[in-house]
């Protein structure tokens, strides 16, 4: 296969799938904290937790429960509880 084709491939997966290393956005950790507590969500704040960067999302549930989910910069996973 010729070199420019092969690429142009590899560009083309590195669109597609972006790179490893990305990091969760603001919108990314809202998404995540709604999916643990429904609601709405009050506030997005880029802090730290321990020696990594992280997300603290304020949310408002139905019921008027002002809860704070942690997620994780890195993976855009929620950090549980300690």
């Amino acid at each position: 296969m010729p070199y420019a084709v092969r690429l142009l491939l590899c560009a083309a997966l590195v669109a597609a799938f972006g790179p490893a290393s990305a990091e969760a956005s603001r919108d990314d950790a809202a998404a995540a904290a709604l999916r643990v507590a429904s609601g709405r969500v009050l506030a997005v704040d880029r802090a730290q937790s321990g020696d990594r960067p992280v997300w603290r999302v304020k949310v408002v549930t139905a019921a008027g429960e002002v809860r704070v989910i942690v997620i994780d910069f890195a993976s855009g996973q929620p950090v549980p509880p300690r």
